[in-house]
């Protein structure tokens, strides 16, 4: 029988309940709207979707008031105009290729790139016929000679992900803008903190919102901001036409971490800086590669570019220990993890052999005495002397002199 008060059966009040939840709750906390059907109030309303002055919202995969929470938080701590989330950083490397290269474009991408963007370039080149050219990182404003009619967009990395060298971004971008050619650049490093992209005329700025911003290491995501609305529009499109989304649920536990994302980065700052000087003086090490320290190439761009530094930097550890030694230094950290990826509280130790990596022949730079084997280190938010007392063990009892 229907119920008495609401004039309907069992089963379609357990569909269709009617709550009336009284409004005047608020919180810090944003709603997690969960919900791929958004529904219209009438099919004019559902058929203007896309109009000016009509509705925002159209389907859950591409934004909810959640997901539109994260994206104005993140446009306004980078100084961006818009943000699209993506499920990774890799997917919002991915974005910017599909939404603006073409069969027959040019591509210009640093040869200290991210691992992941240059095989992901070398598949466009491959299957896609765009053509993909490595540069110098440290070239600057050299870069114009290397610019054809052709060329679409040039990639940066401030810093590089392993070897941190920081470029000249201003040169680069002036020499882009020249020529009318579109630059975007991976800045997870600062999480758009310390370094300001669009202030220095760069169009697009990726995050990895997986470190820094997530902060907790259980998060994936990426998010890809712009300034300009009409590059904004083709991005959009292209993420539309792909499909990618992003769970409200993830978008909520990004959102959470933000408000102390200021006082962990500068935590980190502290510690990585204190850790990178005690290693510049081991006899194990013959560069530390911290872009506040003046080893590290690019450090005068650093100074004028970055208003901080954050917790992910190398060291490069003599030509005489054999990369089965340096394996064995790395497996005997106990305070240092190893794994991918970076920005949680736990520190993380990974090696790398970079000649392997840089195809283009720019590592190591000219004039280096001794390089060997390079070991990634991020310094998470343990007690610096436990993680320096954990670093003199390894290498004194695994890289003895």
């Amino acid at each position: 029988m229907p119920s008495d008060d609401d004039g309907a059966y069992p089963q379609t009040l357990a569909v269709q309940p009617g709550l009336q939840i009284p409004p005047g709750f608020d919180s810090f906390s944003p709603p997690t709207w969960r919900g791929s059907t958004v529904v219209f109030r009438n099919l004019a309303e559902l058929r203007a979707h896309g109009d000016a002055g009509t509705t925002y919202w159209r389907y859950g995969l591409h934004a909810t008031p959640t997901s539109e929470a994260l994206c104005q938080h993140l446009a306004k701590l980078e100084g961006a105009r818009d943000t699209l989330l993506l499920p990774s950083g890799l997917a919002a490397i991915s974005l910017v290729y599909f939404a603006l290269l073409r069969s027959g474009d040019d591509v210009l991408v640093p040869d200290n790139v991210y691992g992941p963007n240059r095989e992901h370039g070398e598949w466009l080149a491959r299957d896609f016929g765009v053509t993909v050219r490595y540069y110098d990182p440290m070239i600057g404003a050299g870069i114009g000679a290397l610019i054809r009619p052709n060329t679409r967009l040039i990639w940066m990395e401030s810093p590089g992900s392993v070897t941190m060298e920081v470029p000249d971004s201003e040169a680069i971008v002036a020499a882009a803008r020249e020529r009318g050619v579109l630059t975007a650049i991976d800045n997870t490093w600062s999480a758009g903190l310390y370094f300001r992209p669009f202030d220095k005329g760069i169009d697009i700025s990726v995050q990895a919102l997986t470190k820094y911003q997530s902060g907790g290491s259980d998060v994936l995501m990426g998010a890809v901001l712009s300034r300009d609305e009409a590059l904004h529009a083709r991005l959009k499109r292209t993420r539309m036409l792909m499909g990618w989304g992003v769970s409200a649920d993830d978008c909520f536990l990004v959102l959470r971490a933000l408000p102390s994302l200021p006082v962990r980065l500068a935590a980190h700052d502290r510690a990585a800086r204190e850790v990178a000087e005690w290693l510049s003086q081991r006899p194990e090490v013959v560069k530390v590669l911290h872009p506040a320290l003046q080893d590290c190439p690019g450090h005068a761009f650093w100074r004028r570019d970055f208003s901080g530094a954050t917790g992910l930097f190398a060291i490069v550890l003599h030509e005489r220990y054999t990369r089965a030694q340096v394996d064995a230094f790395v497996e005997a950290l106990e305070r240092f993890a190893i794994g991918w990826s970076w920005g949680g509280a736990h520190s993380l130790a990974v090696p790398y052999h970079v000649p392997s990596m840089r195809p283009a022949g720019s590592w190591p730079p000219e004039g280096w005495q001794h390089a060997g084997e390079l070991v990634r280190l991020y310094i998470g938010l343990e007690d610096t002397r436990d993680l320096i007392a954990d670093l003199r063990r390894a290498l004194e009892t695994k890289l003895s002199a």
